[in-house]
């Protein structure tokens, strides 16, 4: 553990943001998972799944949890999969 005060908080705050972003990076996880599995039963609600799932990444580009072209990749990936 650090002995500067500054260097304390920083631990402490990034401890904090490692938690969200992952927590956050677990749900874009889910939400293309269910976007994935509802492509390949050929569900009614796939479509509704991918623009979620779409969103959800593009979201984590913002937050700056992705780079910009990994969720270019991803949702890329994704289309291809839907079409």
């Amino acid at each position: 553990m650090a002995n500067i005060k500054s260097q304390i908080k920083r631990v402490k705050t990034n401890a904090k943001a490692n938690l969200a972003n992952k927590s956050f990076k677990s749900s874009v996880k889910t939400a293309l998972k269910k976007a994935e599995t509802a492509i390949t039963a050929k569900e009614a609600n796939a479509t509704e799944l991918v623009n979620t799932a779409i969103s959800l990444v593009d979201k984590a580009v913002t937050k700056g949890i992705y780079h910009a072209n990994k969720a270019a990749r991803i949702k890329s990936k994704l289309m291809l999969k839907a079409n």
